[in-house]
């Protein structure tokens, strides 16, 4: 069953989300713009940059992504953009202040990303050459240990980039939240790896087929 009919949206009507969704990070852009907010603004643009990077795969490798995993890519980087805008209230507190668990589903959808790709990749390079060889047991356990190695990365750069932004009297771009913040984020970013490793890697089958003959097509042209 393919991941369309799974959630019962046609392809038309995923990539109209799709754009939806982009449309309204440029809005969001337009208020980081409009208020001087420089952690709405770049992180709108990073979102946006993200979304794009499926047609630039298309345009430039021939590399067509499913609808469904671009919605997939979309989709978290949206929420992440959406949880920097203060919302209407007395305190004007944003998604990620004053939602305890935003924080939390934006590191599993990201870190899903994260783990998606890293398969993809490994998956074609193991199909690309004889010398990888690497079975579905390890195979989980290497995407759960790189999303762990990964996430303990992005904590360690959340950090410097608060301590940089304060050094520096500029605004933060990403913020930490404490100790047992961090260590929630670390719990969470596993969860999404763990469920891309057991249900998510037969959606990216086409994607790692598309990579290998890629790569099988240059090591052809040497």
């Amino acid at each position: 069953m393919s991941f369309q009919n799974r959630i019962r949206l046609s392809g038309r009507t995923q990539a109209g989300l799709v754009r939806f969704l982009q449309a309204v990070m440029v809005a969001i852009l337009g208020i980081g713009l409009y208020t001087g907010n420089a952690g709405i603004a770049v992180n709108a643009v990073v979102g946006l940059i993200v979304t794009q990077l499926p047609a630039v795969l298309e345009r430039r490798y021939q590399i067509t992504m499913n609808v469904g995993l671009v919605l997939w890519v979309t989709l978290a980087m949206f929420l992440h953009a959406l949880g920097t805008v203060p919302l209407l209230g007395p305190d004007f507190a944003t998604l990620y202040g004053s939602t305890w668990w935003w924080d939390h589903m934006t590191h599993a959808l990201s870190s899903s990303l994260v783990v998606g790709s890293a398969y993809a990749l490994t998956r074609a390079l193991q199909e690309h050459t004889e010398y990888i060889h690497i079975g579905p047991k390890f195979t989980f356990a290497y995407l759960l240990v790189f999303v762990m190695a990964f996430g303990v990365f992005w904590e360690l750069l959340e950090f410097y980039i608060a301590v940089g932004a304060e050094s520096f009297g500029v605004p933060q771009v990403l913020t930490q939240y404490g100790l047992e913040d961090t260590l929630l984020d670390l719990v969470y970013n596993t969860m999404g790896g763990l469920l891309v490793a057991i249900f998510g890697t037969t959606y990216l089958t086409g994607l790692s087929d598309q990579l290998r003959a890629r790569l099988d097509s240059r090591a052809a042209d040497r």
